[in-house]
């Protein structure tokens, strides 16, 4: 008797159980048909998603990048040609800063000539200068040894 006591006092298992069994029964009853409800929508999006949207998407992504590499190839090409007029202009620059230098160095050396040249003649007309006030001072001491013997 106190055993069976006990076990209805303290063994609440067959209660709880109970309870259980109505709590699953009336959640699947209840909530199962709104969940059937809910996935029956959720595969109908997926499949008009998969069916119409997707392809629609993939079909626009492609078309727009398609067009968008066909953009960037022209804007490529331009950039390239570009570039390529820039180093024909740098080089046709170089050139002729190159040719100016060269032109100055020869001008240079050409002045340098010349002005050895002008040196060459000024130093020969001080020479002959020098050789003749030698010559007009001797013919004078010699016109002043004529004079002091007297």
């Amino acid at each position: 008797d106190v055993g069976e006591i006990c076990s209805r006092l303290l063994d609440h298992r067959p209660v709880i159980q109970g309870e259980i069994r109505y709590f699953v029964k009336e959640f699947e009853e209840k909530r199962g048909l709104r969940e059937l409800r809910v996935l029956e929508n959720l595969k109908n999006t997926i499949f008009e998603t998969n069916e119409h949207v997707l392809p629609k998407c993939e079909q626009a992504m492609h078309d727009n990048l398609n067009e968008a590499i066909k953009r960037l190839q022209a804007a490529n090409d331009k950039i390239h040609r570009l570039q390529e007029r820039e180093h024909e202009e740098r080089k046709l620059q170089a050139d002729k800063l190159m040719a100016r230098e060269e032109k100055r160095v020869a001008h240079w050396e050409e002045l340098m000539k010349e002005q050895q040249n002008k040196q060459a003649e000024v130093d020969e007309e001080h020479r002959k200068a020098v050789e003749r006030l030698k010559e007009q001072y001797s013919e004078m001491e010699k016109e002043l040894a004529k004079y002091v013997s007297f």
